[in-house]
């Protein structure tokens, strides 16, 4: 119970948050865009040329720019907005004053930066099916023609929702650790923008957490054995348990 209600103070605080304005316009922007270039050009679904697996084609199109670029910009700006909240409105000390353990202070403001995370794919993919379908009612006069492959699009969401965790991992470790905004922010971006340019020209780029989203939306090609989901989940535990001790620390110190 203690956990839910600290939970819940951390949520309320995200609301009209830049955090949460960056969640519903970044979820909603990619699929708006390709709406809107759907209206112009009278495009639909069907028109995509492909004669089978529509909405396969579709998922990696639109989900390309989202996870090269779009997905780890957010993901670095977010989880740094929301952990510097109590930098921001010097509250580290009344939150660390509260009768909460140091584990349930940490777990809840990491549950609520995951939920955002949660929330912001619920939005895309919102977006995303009805950038898909509206075009197609409008000038086709009905649904794409293939069936929904809901397996497909669930199981490839939960793939790159996994790759989201260590960026998330990384960015609250270093949020908690800098009172400085522009700290986590510069050093993600630069993570980021590094393992980008070397996901294309270094075999080795997978040892970098920040390639795992691009990764996947330039369906690079990986070194027999490897698997980005595991190493997502390994970088992970890792860095959340590394970012649980820099936080008791913390504590200790105030």
């Amino acid at each position: 119970m203690q956990f839910i209600n600290s939970l819940r103070g951390e949520w309320l605080k995200t609301r009209r948050s830049a955090a949460s304005w960056l969640c519903l316009i970044g979820g909603f922007l990619l699929p708006l865009l390709y709406f809107i270039g759907a209206l112009k050009d009278h495009n639909t679904l069907n028109s995509l040329p492909v004669n089978s697996e529509i909405w396969k084609v579709y998922f990696f199109q639109i989900w390309r720019f989202m996870a090269v670029v779009m997905l780890p910009m957010g993901l670095i700006l977010s989880s740094s907005l929301m952990t510097q909240l109590e930098f921001r409105n010097n509250t580290w000390k009344q939150v660390l004053t509260t009768p909460q353990s140091i584990g349930t202070i940490y777990l809840a403001k990491l549950s609520a930066i995951l939920l955002m995370t949660l929330k912001f794919f619920i939005f895309f993919n919102i977006g995303m099916l009805a950038a898909a379908i509206i075009p197609s009612l409008i000038f086709d006069h009905q649904l794409p023609r293939d069936s929904f492959p809901y397996s497909f699009y669930l199981v490839n969401n939960l793939k790159i929702l996994l790759t989201c965790m260590p960026v998330i991992a990384i960015q609250y470790l270093i949020s908690l650790r800098f009172k400085n905004f522009l700290v986590p922010i510069g050093a993600g971006l630069m993570f980021w923008l590094v393992s980008v340019i070397l996901v294309n020209t270094w075999k080795y780029a997978y040892v970098s957490p920040y390639s795992y989203t691009p990764m996947i939306g330039l369906n690079t090609k990986l070194p027999a054995g490897i698997n980005i989901l595991i190493l997502s989940g390994v970088y992970s535990a890792v860095f959340f348990a590394a970012g649980f001790f820099v936080f008791r620390a913390k504590r200790e110190v105030s």
